[in-house]
């Protein structure tokens, strides 16, 4: 079966139809990669990508987001390196307001077994359970930088 590799800017035409002739082409590749003729893939870093232009240019809602999100992981034939993480993540993301690509972290560091984070983005960490966040320069358990 072949396999092609789906950049951002194919995910965005087919969310936003903002150029509907783009759009429908993108619907027609993701019927053929349903119907079991080629399989689709993409990286966390599009997802990334993704979140931050529907949030940024089109100022989608966090709650829009994580729907589209959900959509694209859960499209048959589409194949989303490490989507787990990525569901969890936009969960978190939507639900205690920390930025996409620090609750994806904050998911990749527990499955590695972290649960101290060096970061001066403490309020993001912070709202992650089980995980502390350090300041650097700061003495080893504090987050809020005295000594």
């Amino acid at each position: 079966m072949t396999r092609y590799f789906v950049d951002t800017n194919v995910f965005l035409r087919y969310l936003t139809n903002d150029v509907p002739a783009q759009a429908e082409a993108v619907t027609r590749l993701l019927q053929r990669a349903k119907a079991g003729e080629i399989v689709l893939h993409t990286s966390v870093l599009v997802l990334a990508e993704i979140v931050w232009t529907l949030e940024s240019y089109y100022e989608l809602a966090r709650d829009e987001i994580k729907a589209n999100v959900l959509a694209i992981l859960n499209t048959p034939g589409l194949s989303v390196e490490n989507a787990e993480l990525v569901g969890r993540a936009i969960l978190l993301y939507a639900d205690k307001n920390i930025d996409f690509v620090d609750a994806y972290n904050i998911f990749w560091m527990k499955e590695q077994g972290l649960s101290e984070a060096y970061t001066f983005d403490v309020k993001h960490f912070a709202r992650a359970e089980g995980i502390t966040p350090l300041v650097p320069g700061s003495r080893k358990g504090h987050s809020n930088g005295k000594r």
